[in-house]
């Protein structure tokens, strides 16, 4: 059984919204190729999808939101943030064994149709003015 890492996201948050991306790759030391990054995906389609990849093999899948940032300065305000936040993690003294972890059964993946739907709802949030 692989592993599954995502955002712990609070009720209603508007990341669930953006379009999410897979990133799966080895577990272990014992494997050494490029990890397979593919999306975009809805997020419930995601998990749905990398948990079916991860359930019978030795992979690790994350899970996580696309920031879709339409010039350079934009993308610079998000790395600044990013780098904020690391600095705040820092101070609070958390390692990374004090997150928190959970075991979830797998559910039936999206079908090639749901996932196409899902992708057309992507594509119209984000070319909307």
């Amino acid at each position: 059984m692989g592993t599954l890492v995502t955002l712990d996201l609070p009720a209603g948050s508007p990341v669930a919204d953006l379009p999410w991306v897979i990133t799966i790759g080895s577990l272990g030391d014992e494997e050494d190729w490029e990890p397979v990054v593919c999306g975009p995906y809805e997020r419930a389609h995601a998990l749905a999808l990398a948990q079916a990849v991860v359930a019978d093999e030795q992979l690790m899948a994350v899970v996580e939101p696309l920031l879709p940032r339409p010039d350079a300065d934009a993308i610079r305000d998000e790395i600044d943030l990013a780098r904020a936040a690391a600095d705040d993690d820092s101070d609070d003294g958390e390692t990374d064994e004090e997150y928190e972890t959970r075991r979830v059964r797998p559910g039936r993946p999206p079908t090639e149709a749901q996932v196409r739907e899902g992708w057309a709802r992507i594509a119209a949030r984000l070319t909307r003015a």
